[in-house]
Formats: structure tokens, sequence, C-alpha cells
């Protein structure tokens, strides 16, 4: 059982989700990035504008980015899905 300091569990899966669906009339995705390099470049999360392929933003934490997107309401609770 997952243990939680009392809000809602949401996996990062899901907020990914969450986060994506409020980018994408911007053109824009929450990613994560692929290989050592690009994690020492990028971070482990970054935002791409798919529409003019630049990376609008990088080092993205997707917990911080939800919340001012009002896409991860105050008693809900990122938790890694390991």
């Amino acid at each position: 059982m997952l243990k939680t300091k009392g809000g809602v569990p949401v996996s990062t899966r899901a907020v990914i989700a969450r986060i994506n669906r409020a980018l994408k009339p911007d053109y824009e995705m929450l990613k994560i990035t692929r290989g050592y390099r690009a994690q020492l470049d990028l971070g482990q999360y970054y935002i791409l504008n798919y529409n003019r392929n630049f990376i609008r933003n990088h080092h993205v934490d997707p917990e911080t980015v939800a919340r001012e997107l009002e896409v991860l309401a105050d008693y809900e609770e990122v938790i890694d899905e390991k």
C-alpha cells in the first residue's frame, strides 16, 4: 500500500498526462529526456514547443508545473510509481 502524507495520491504519469492536455492548445508538451547527455543539458523533464521545434523550458519539476497550470488540486499528492 502506498504511504502518503494525507493527500490523494496521483501518479507521476497521470500528472504528466494532465500537464500535456493543458499545454496542447499552445502546441507544447512535457517530455522526459532519454540518455545521459540530454539529462545533463535538459534535466529529467523539459517543455517542448513542437510547432516551432524549440525547448521552451528545461529542468522542469512536473509537480510545480501542474500546480501552476492548476491541473493538480491542493489536496492531491504526486507519488513515484517505482
